[in-house]
């Protein structure tokens, strides 16, 4: 059986462009670096999101002995209250590690930015809308390395992210949709497991 997997992001602006082009550019210089580390990178899974129905991976390479970029990405197809929320967000992080140890590894501060992007349904009427939206915040966290192959990572911050509900139906106003958390000030917290390599 074959299944073919198509993704599609139609950006719809010139800053969703500059994002994109950004994240691939860093991407590809932190294939370059190395650190004093004998692990440099780490793939992790946070193990909270599927409480929530969402799956969330990052992406986290030590470029110095202190310091690391952590690329995360989530899909969500979770609800907040009679709203349904399908999308994606991109979270860029730089990561300052304050221990002996070098980073991968030890206590961190990190701050990030967040892209969000979903499509909303309001399940009693059906009425349809998209919501956009760009923040960032700062998180406090450890990160493990288990005999330097196993990562657990946890951490925990205030966020802010800001964004317009686009109302797709027509004669439907954006206040019958709840954005919650996804709009506004809330905590950011996670719970990950990977492998460093």
């Amino acid at each position: 059986m074959k299944v073919n997997l198509l993704i599609t992001v139609k950006p719809n602006n010139k800053f969703m462009n500059r994002i994109i082009f950004t994240l691939l550019v860093g991407l590809a210089l932190l294939g370059t670096t190395n650190s004093a580390h004998a692990q440099s990178n780490v793939v992790k899974l946070n193990l909270f999101s599927p409480i929530v129905k969402t799956v969330s991976v990052f992406y986290e390479n030590a470029f110095a002995e202190n310091k690391s970029a952590q690329l995360g990405f989530f899909y969500t197809g979770t609800s907040i209250g009679d709203t349904k929320f399908t999308g994606f967000g991109i979270t860029p992080e730089l990561r300052f590690y304050l221990g002996s140890t070098a980073a991968p590894e030890g206590f961190f501060v990190a701050p990030f930015i967040r892209y969000q992007n979903f499509d909303l349904t309001e399940e009693i009427t059906d009425s349809k809308a998209t919501l956009s939206n760009i923040g960032g915040g700062l998180l406090i966290g450890k990160q493990w390395l288990f005999k330097e192959k196993i990562a657990l990572d946890a951490f925990i911050g205030p966020s802010y992210v800001s964004g317009s509900v686009k109302v797709e139906t027509s004669g439907t106003d954006e206040g019958v949709f709840e954005t919650g958390v996804l709009d506004g000030f809330g905590v950011r917290a996670g719970l990950a497991i990977g492998i460093a390599f």
